[in-house]
């Protein structure tokens, strides 16, 4: 019987394409993946593919190269020396096509196209709707949303995942990045309408010591300005709980377990008054900005541009939405 590996050593010293015929894209793309997030899992996840898929691609991949590309650490899977070499060439690999997206979209002008959002939990309140404007400006686009935690934003921006990032906090990002301020993020403070501080005026933050306080979990941006706003007012919160997610905080607060910070924008859509209530305190809301964001040697493509311009100039919408919130939701 022939010799498998010989067959197969012979065919490659006949063609110099070997890999060119032996690979797909698909492969290199779920190679990129799985070193980006050490996990097959978490790839299949974000490609939207079975695990099974998964591991009989890369297996192909592996033959084709004839050599294991990932060996198992602890919980993640890391690349072996051979993987770590298809890893450079797909990135390198699906770096030029993406250019070149860019570049025939370019062509195309606005009227056709793919733009990609990357934002943080809490943008989530406020991308939607700007995304939503910009598509009925141009129909033709297709457009995707990725809303993931600040952990996984740093790392898809270091990736280059995304045309461009929405974030708040923009002090310790881990690329050299553009930053362009787009929209206010005021930090307000909650607490059901029926709550003793609801009625009162000019609260002063010594006050709120003295009240469970409900709090982010870390990691969280809000969390951070809200902890920096009470260190720099002498006030130490005393912490009743901390929670995951803005909607289980006003759960939490719904609820009757204490007060908390909120991003105005998560209040926006909320119209019973008998739910939440703004209060009133000294040197709140907090005041911040959303951002977007792109690593600095990223070229846009001209319908990212169009995007970042068209966020700018809608400022004034989205500050007579929080205006509007914020009336509804303080006790009269």
């Amino acid at each position: 019987m022939p010799d498998r590996k010989n067959h197969r050593n012979g065919d490659r010293g006949a063609s110099a394409d070997y890999l060119i015929r032996h690979t797909t894209l698909r492969q290199l793309q779920l190679m990129e993946a799985i070193v980006r997030l050490g996990s097959f899992t978490r790839a299949a996840e974000e490609l939207f593919l079975t695990q099974p898929t998964v591991s009989m691609q890369i297996k192909k991949l592996s033959e084709a190269v004839e050599s294991p590309l990932f060996q198992q650490v602890g919980r993640n899977v890391v690349p072996t020396d051979p993987g770590r070499e298809v890893h450079a060439a797909a990135k390198q690999i699906l770096g030029a096509l993406s250019n070149l997206e860019i570049k025939l979209a370019d062509l195309k002008g606005l009227r056709r196209g793919r733009l990609r959002l990357g934002v943080i939990t809490t943008a989530k309140y406020v991308a939607p709707e700007l995304l939503g404007a910009f598509c009925e400006r141009y129909p033709g686009i297709d457009v995707s949303l990725k809303v993931t935690n600040r952990e996984r934003l740093m790392e898809r921006l270091a990736n280059n995942d995304d045309d461009l990032f929405i974030m708040g906090q923009v002090d310790e990002l881990s690329v050299d990045a553009e930053v362009t301020p787009f929209a206010p993020n005021p930090l307000v403070m909650v607490a059901r309408p029926d709550h003793s501080l609801a009625k009162e005026r000019s609260i002063p933050m010594e006050r709120l010591a003295k009240e469970p306080f409900l709090l982010r979990e870390p990691g969280s941006g809000i969390r951070d300005s809200t902890l920096k706003h009470f260190a720099e007012s002498g006030v130490q919160p005393r912490v009743r709980m901390q929670l995951g997610s803005n909607e289980a905080i006003k759960h939490a607060v719904v609820g009757g377990l204490g007060i908390a910070v909120l991003s105005l924008h998560s209040l926006v859509l909320e119209r019973n008054s008998e739910q939440l209530a703004i209060l009133d305190v000294e040197s709140f809301p907090i005041e911040r900005r959303w951002n977007l964001v792109y690593p600095r040697n990223r070229e846009l493509s001209l319908l990212a541009r169009a995007f970042l311009e068209f966020a700018v100039q809608n400022e004034t919408d989205i500050r007579e939405r929080l205006d509007k919130a914020r009336k509804a939701l303080q006790p009269h």
